[in-house]
């Protein structure tokens, strides 16, 4: 039994002696390894098999991944000697073969590595990039690869085969010492079958409930927050998501329990939904991918925080994805767009006639020249409806005088695109429109994550990369890294936006969601939300009005949103004309950058409130949202170092919990002992700028 051991490759101490002296003996030769040992016992002598290939552990020697290897792989993740959850891995092949049944090792491989991302269009100009990474090679050519990183693990699978594989499914069942409360995101539809729950638009509020009790009749979205106690949390999403679908997870009733699910590979699709411009999937294969035999599959992440401010400010999903393939990023211009959609055209004190025409839009033009908006977006209504045809525009626009009225004002053209118009004709339309002027595209109505899906995100970003377009997906799944490998892509969706209060019932909560993603949602990356609301409500006040819509919380929580929401590409949600009535508000909004040399994160705690302080250039920006409860907070903003700074702030007005955009607005020094008490309203918020005298 001993010679097989070895011959698989497997470190063994023999240690000679009785039972009394065995554990002294391995923890000597072992040192922290001690933990991870298992033994075999032969007459009077003790063979201690070093049995666990994943022991690796942080930089800080913080958190620590075990891999079990026997008749399958299994690995447990460990933090301060407690375990925080384990799993058995493994992968089916079409025809039966199982990835991780019965494995026999070949090589195991550690490496360290501390290194530096540039990262141009982020939170921050530079992404620290250090773990350690054990490679495991098996029998039957194919391998697991596990980092640890000082904020958490991630995992993946590695195939080398000469021929293309098929993936049957993906086996992932993370369980939980107890059974610990969650932040949980449902799919929104509730249908029985999950068939009818992979169409989604992956936009929902948050449940707070213990893994044991949330719905398994419905799929829960990523990233998904674990509640541990004391403090701790656990964000389980993935990263570097390519040609394979997304992950849901789902739980069993009465178990501490979450498993992967993955929509399998369409097989019959036909047009239709919204405006006929998304292909409906009515019948699907019974694989989830077909895929190339030599890859790395996407990224399985689990992010552990010590306090809930460190989840604000995470870099896992960047660190994971793959490196940029855009030479010449150049020409990429993040910056605000004046969107049309949300305020529903509703223009007054003009002269003509507001709607979908090219007056419109040229007022939307001037507008954002004259706060140095960078962008004007044409939303859904500038291609003649229900014909899924990019190409047909209406007679009320003539796309090309506005591109080159855009162009002398120095302002940008962004067209929406409905996901079928655009994919089925993608390189001529995003050529045409490239020659015309067109600055990009909002590509929406995605609206499911399997492998084909998946694979559409990648083409598009990477024609659009190739005609020099920019990219913001709507409608779509969370982030996963594409907007590292494909910097064009600025922006993303999949979250449950300011659009919901056109439409929500007055007993939707927003104002506690705005708190709750910053930790959650936000970890995946940018944030599509359209935020800018100029009409604002306090409690009790919201009503959904489609053509004059309003936000909740007050006017300075809006404003701290544009500080607190990654967003490089940010939309000014509401209408010229109400921003033009509100001086102050919008050229604060309009001079907030949408990307950042540094991020701070202050304070914060999930579902109640988030401080972030971000730097641009030599500016400092902070903003700060509470839930429903009025909140006090006293900031440390020693981050600053040496110097006197002046601090231009907009805070709640005395009487925002009735009037909601009563704010006051203020220039004082900044403190001399960098403590800075701020106060916030019942849903309120507080938004300043920092600068050195």
């Amino acid at each position: 039994k001993l010679q097989k051991v070895q011959d698989a490759g497997i470190p063994v101490l023999v240690i000679p002696g009785n039972h009394d002296i065995r554990n002294q003996n391995a923890a000597t030769y072992f040192g922290e390894k001690r933990e991870e040992a298992e033994y075999l016992e032969t007459g009077d002598d003790f063979y201690e098999i070093y049995h666990r290939f994943g022991y690796d552990q942080s930089p800080n020697r913080d958190i620590k991944v075990e891999v079990t290897v026997a008749d399958k792989v299994t690995f447990a993740i460990v933090q301060d000697h407690s375990e925080v959850m384990n799993s058995a891995v493994s992968m089916t092949l079409q025809g039966g073969e199982v990835l991780g049944a019965n494995p026999k090792v070949l090589k195991v491989t550690k490496t360290s590595v501390d290194k530096e991302i540039p990262s141009p269009f982020y939170k921050k100009d530079v992404v620290k990039d250090i773990y350690n990474e054990m490679q495991i090679s098996f029998r039957g050519n194919y391998g697991l690869v596990f980092r640890v990183y000082n904020d958490g693990v991630a995992y993946r699978f590695t195939t080398k085969r000469k021929e293309p594989i098929v993936i049957a499914d993906e086996e992932a069942v993370y369980n939980f010492p107890s059974d610990y409360k969650t932040f949980t995101a449902y799919v929104n539809s509730t249908k029985p079958t999950f068939e009818e729950q992979f169409f989604n638009s992956f936009e929902q509020p948050y449940v707070n409930e213990t893994i044991s009790s949330l719905n398994d009749k419905r799929l829960k979205i990523l990233p998904l927050l674990v509640d541990m106690g004391d403090g701790r949390k656990v964000c389980i999403t993935e990263a570097d998501l390519e040609d394979f679908p997304g992950m849901f997870l789902n739980n069993e009733t009465g178990k501490p329990s979450l498993k992967a699910v993955h929509a399998p590979y369409p097989k019959v699709k036909e047009q239709g939904g919204h405006n006929q411009l998304q292909m409906l999937v009515k019948e699907r294969e019974n694989y989830i991918a077909k895929t190339s035999g030599t890859r790395s599959f996407p990224w399985r992440a689990f992010i552990i925080s010590r306090n809930d401010k460190e989840l604000a400010d995470c870099d896992m999903v960047y660190r994971l994805a793959s490196p940029s393939r855009v030479n010449d990023i150049s020409w990429i211009k993040p910056g605000k767009v004046a969107w049309d959609w949300w305020n529903d055209w509703n223009l007054y004190g003009v002269d003509f006639r507001a709607g979908i025409n090219n007056p419109t839009y040229k007022y939307y033009i001037d507008f954002a020249a004259e706060h140095g908006i960078e962008y004007v977006i044409l939303d859904e209504g500038w291609a003649v409806n229900l014909q899924a045809d990019m190409m047909q525009v209406i007679p009320e626009i003539d796309l090309q005088e506005l591109v080159d009225y855009g162009k002398s004002k120095n302002v940008g053209i962004i067209l929406w695109a409905g996901y079928w118009a655009f994919a089925r004709d993608m390189e001529n339309v995003v050529k045409h429109y490239s020659d015309m002027g067109v600055k990009g595209f909002k590509v929406d109505f995605l609206d499911r994550d399997d492998q084909e899906m998946v694979n559409f995100v990648y083409k598009a970003s990477e024609v659009c990369a190739k005609y020099k377009m920019l990219v913001d997906f709507h409608g779509v799944f969370k982030p996963t890294g594409l907007q590292r490998t494909y910097p064009n892509v600025l922006n993303y969706e999949g979250v449950n936006g300011l659009e919901q209060l056109k439409w929500s019932p007055e007993s939707y909560d927003m104002v506690t969601y705005d708190v709750t993603i910053p930790f959650i949602r936000m970890i995946a990356g940018p944030m599509d939300y359209t935020q800018g609301a100029m009409r604002n409500a306090a409690r009790g006040n919201h009503r959904s009005v489609n053509s004059e819509p309003m936000s909740q919380g007050t006017r300075c929580r809006q404003l701290a949103t544009y500080v607190i929401f990654e967003s490089p590409f940010n939309m000014l949600c509401d209408a010229p004309s109400n921003y033009r009535r509100e001086k102050e508000c919008t050229e604060f909004i309009s001079n907030i950058p949408t990307i950042w040399d540094e991020t701070v994160s202050l304070a914060g705690k999930v579902s109640e409130y988030v401080a972030i302080a971000r730097r641009h250039g030599n500016d400092w920006y902070i903003g700060a949202l509470t839930n429903w409860t009025p909140r006090e907070l006293d900031l440390d903003l020693s981050f600053l170092g040496e110097g006197d700074y002046t601090l231009e702030l907009f805070k709640d007005g005395i009487n925002a919990d009735r009037a909601a955009r009563d704010y006051k607005k203020e220039v004082i020094p900044v403190p001399t002992d960098r403590k800075l008490k701020i106060r916030m309203a019942p849903g309120g918020g507080y938004a300043a700028r920092i600068q050195k005298r």
